[in-house]
């Protein structure tokens, strides 16, 4: 199988641009040792265009992406931050 997916050119004086795919849905929960991140396939599609994004070879390190279930995640979801080395 062969997907395509269009990736938002980094911009430094926009920063990352998020572009998630329509109905995405996505959770994480965490114990303490375990992160568990699961969404739909629009969700997991959105994490992966996120995660394309920060490795473009022009986004600094320490760029990161913030989700909360006050932006983009589920109700009570973990907080999840995922940062370029």
């Amino acid at each position: 199988m062969k997907r395509i997916i269009e990736i938002p050119g980094y911009n430094p004086g926009k920063g990352i641009i998020l572009k998630w795919s329509q109905d995405f849905e996505i959770k994480v929960d965490t114990d303490g040792k375990q992160v568990h991140i699961s969404g739909n396939p629009a969700g997991l599609e959105s994490l992966a265009n996120h995660l394309l994004n920060l490795a473009q070879d022009n986004v600094p390190a320490g760029t990161h992406i913030h989700l909360d279930d006050y932006n983009s995640l589920n109700d009570n979801s973990a907080e999840l931050i995922i940062e370029r080395m």
